[in-house]
């Protein structure tokens, strides 16, 4: 299935290859490379490029496009997936799924790839599974492998490997029985000149860190399952059972998961945490310009906005932006032509606000059109479409658990046209 794989970082240096049947040439990434320069942006690269001998199915993840080589046809969402996983997995082994951490972990980096890919096909992609073939790397581990010449492979075959539940370790214990369950969501949205919403959807995920003894069998019940649109799973999850009465039936892995992710689109009236009002002229008299921004809280129900940061792509004329601003600071790059608001929190009482004056180049033409406004935000203990967990209960076990669920809302790709 996958022949190669090939790390390119944001520069478009190939700091990584893995190949798993025949060695393929470096060379088959320049067609990556020309649709990159197609692109422009990185998330705008095709996630399949065909060439006259392969197929190149890639992802950008962490400043990293990951570019597997294909030579037969295959169902692309599975290569895709399986790149996904490999990034996650860096993730979960090295804090950081960097370039510099992939360096710093060479050795590691293609043991996990060897054992994820066998011959071209996935075969172990649960954490749980590969933490107990190649132990995660430590300080006093990096250490005593120097002295000793050892390594971090497992000294013997993952239990798990061999059950009916392969993405849990065998013979788990723990003196805290815990487990947390994080609904976090974002909003992807864009609000005309007037507020009104053009578009809004929310994606969702829950996820989960579970430290429990045995083999618990949990039952998670949401108050309102009914608002989610489109709903993709662990495969710990018994869907007949999501099918039929809304529930999710589980054995959970032990640690930190993905339990699932989620889409509620715009047919459910996705609510706007914060509402926009802003002013950008540019004169035709003269080389300036007039801004005035104020964001205001709005439907958020009763919880603050919080980390709240305004981002502006200036047209190429701006050269430089004398502001004031109430609440925050702002920082304008004349090289980037980037203008950064960091308001903070958000206040019902005093709302922030920032206007001033923008100095143009003299002799260019006005511009065309205004820039848009893109939104960061954050919200702590609220799930912004309404979604809540209803209960959470443990069968299988004599023990009782401590639970927890935390919500939080953030701002995905959020815009507001001028």
């Amino acid at each position: 299935m996958i022949h190669s794989l090939f790390l390119i970082n944001y520069a478009g240096d190939i700091f990584l290859e893995k190949h798993w049947k025949s060695v393929i040439s470096r060379s088959v990434c320049d067609y990556f490379f020309e649709a990159q320069e197609k692109a422009g942006e990185p998330d705008n690269v095709p996630p399949v490029i065909r060439t006259p001998h392969h197929y190149l199915i890639n992802i950008f993840r962490e400043k990293i496009f990951f570019v597997s080589v294909i030579q037969t046809e295959v169902p692309p969402l599975f290569v895709i997936e399986f790149l996904h996983r490999v990034a996650e997995m860096f993730q979960d082994y090295f804090g950081e799924c960097s370039e510099a951490a992939i360096k710093d972990n060479v050795v590691i980096v293609y043991e996990l790839l060897e054992e994820m890919l066998d011959n071209g096909f996935p075969l172990a992609t649960e954490s749980n599974i590969l933490k107990e073939l190649i132990k995660p790397p430590t300080i006093l581990r990096s250490m005593v492998n120097t002295i000793t010449g050892s390594s971090n492979l497992g000294e013997t075959l993952p239990t798990g490997q061999l059950s009916s539940v392969p993405w849990r370790r065998v013979g788990v214990k723990y003196t805290n029985n815990e487990a947390y369950f994080d609904v976090v969501e974002e909003i992807d949205a864009i609000l005309d000149k007037s507020g009104t919403t053009v578009f809004a959807e929310i994606q969702g995920v829950v996820d989960a860190c579970v430290k429990l003894t045995g083999m618990p069998d949990l039952t998670l019940s949401f108050m309102n399952p009914r608002l989610l649109d489109d709903v993709s799973f662990h495969p710990c999850v018994r869907f007949k059972r999501w099918e039929s009465e809304k529930v999710l039936s589980f054995i959970p892995p032990d640690g930190n998961f993905r339990l699932m992710s989620y889409h509620v689109n715009a047919q459910n009236l996705v609510a706007i945490p914060v509402y926009v009002k802003q002013n950008i002229n540019f004169f035709d008299s003269g080389s300036s310009g007039r801004l005035d921004i104020t964001v205001g809280p709005k439907q958020t129900m009763g919880k603050t906005v919080e980390n709240v940061i305004v981002t502006i792509h200036m047209p190429k004329v701006v050269l430089s932006a004398n502001l004031t601003a109430t609440q925050g600071t702002y920082t304008y790059d004349p090289v980037t032509k980037i203008l950064v608001w960091d308001i903070g929190k958000l206040t019902q009482q005093k709302l922030p606000n920032l206007k001033g004056s923008l100095s143009l180049q003299s002799g260019a033409p006005k511009p065309e059109e205004n820039p848009s406004l893109n939104i960061d935000l954050k919200i702590q203990q609220l799930a912004i479409s309404g979604l809540k967990v209803n209960r959470l209960d443990m069968y299988g076990e004599k023990y009782k658990p401590f639970k927890g669920v935390k919500y939080v809302t953030k701002a995905g790709k959020f815009q507001v046209r001028t």
